[in-house]
């Protein structure tokens, strides 16, 4: 089993910037790849960051191209998402997520939720105008 504890969410203003962490515990050893899904109200979850753990790629949906980056500590087990110029539509509650197959990274624009077998509780964060 891995377990995801998300941090880092607040509240800010357009314009501005965060830093999520996700850190995972329990077997770090079985996800070959994680990610970032946010979701608003009323909408599904939506991947906006995966990054290969096997390799370091990194895979980004178009709406936050250029403004997110996501990276990942292999010496503490710990997912990071910088997100700098935010937008009030980026709001939402963040998941951190892994999977065990590889092709989670590689599948889609925005990766699929359903093939990630572990979830965090999630981390608000709040984009005011």
């Amino acid at each position: 089993q891995v377990q995801l504890m998300e941090s880092g969410g607040g509240s800010v203003q357009a314009g501005g910037s965060l830093r999520l962490s996700c850190k995972a515990s329990g077997d770090t050893n079985t996800p070959t790849c994680m990610g970032w899904f946010p979701q608003s109200p009323g909408n599904e979850r939506e991947g906006v960051a995966r990054i290969s753990l096997r390799g370091g790629s990194t895979f980004y949906a178009d709406s936050v191209k250029g403004r997110f980056a996501i990276s990942h500590d292999t010496t503490t087990n710990t997912l990071y998402l910088q997100m700098n110029n935010l937008k009030p539509e980026d709001s939402g509650i963040y998941y951190c997520a892994a999977a065990i197959s590889l092709w989670s990274c590689f599948n889609g624009a925005t990766g699929d939720p359903r093939e990630f077998e572990y979830w965090g509780q999630g981390t608000q964060v709040t984009v005011s105008s």
